[in-house]
């Protein structure tokens, strides 16, 4: 696939597909809207720390990036899990600018975030551990109960379909822990009724900028 570099508007950079006609990020603005998203809607509702993260859809390495950021300010740690069907080329990941719009005396930990090998447990730092895993999400096996927080960031339901179906949601669910949530930019109507049936219960919140409203589904056994 060809991807091509894009200027969202906060002056942060997304990738965009033509074949897909499908951008990594919100073009009103990548870092805000993985800030909006992710962070505040998943980040900071986690009550218990150390905590375990899994992201569907590592793609630019941004949600892993933020998150390194805020869990570096506030102390806490985090082991951090991220799936990618098609990890980014080093040519790519060095026309992002996140660190410049974000954090740029961390340029070289997301250098190294994207440089971690496959398959292991990386310590990017004292409170920061990444285990990214190379492969596809509907063939993965997670493990039970061990997520406090869930970003899905995939491509859009109607780019994969495959990818927001029951059959993962309910994979999803088994391997969260009981009052976790899952965070997802997505308010499609297939994909809230797949969530509803794997289990969770949800909740529609404020998207970010040029996104009426966004997901939180949070597990709650019965």
């Amino acid at each position: 696939m060809t991807l091509q570099p894009v200027l969202t508007e906060d002056g942060s950079t997304t990738l965009f597909i033509p074949e897909l006609n499908e951008h990594y990020h919100s073009i009103h603005g990548a870092v805000q809207e993985s800030m909006h998203i992710f962070i505040r809607e998943g980040y900071e509702q986690i009550r218990n720390f150390p905590a375990c993260i899994f992201e569907a859809g590592f793609g630019t390495g941004l949600n892993a990036f933020l998150t390194f950021l805020v869990s570096e300010k506030e102390g806490r740690s985090i082991h951090y899990s991220a799936i990618e069907k098609y990890p980014l080329e080093d040519h790519l990941v060095r026309l992002l600018n996140y660190p410049e719009k974000t954090d740029p005396a961390k340029a070289e930990v997301f250098q190294a975030i994207h440089d971690a090998p496959w398959g292991q447990d990386i310590r990017i730092s004292e409170h920061f551990t990444l285990h990214k895993i190379k492969g596809d999400l509907r063939k993965v096996q997670l493990p039970d109960a061990a997520y406090d927080l869930v970003y899905f960031d995939a491509f859009g339901p109607a780019v994969q379909p495959e990818l927001w179906t029951e059959e993962i949601f309910r994979m999803i669910y088994q391997s969260m822990k009981e009052d976790s949530c899952l965070v997802t930019y997505s308010v499609k109507g297939s994909v809230t009724r797949a969530l509803k049936a794997a289990g969770f219960s949800l909740e529609k919140l404020p998207g970010p900028p040029g996104k009426r409203e966004m997901t939180r589904a949070t597990k709650k056994d019965q």
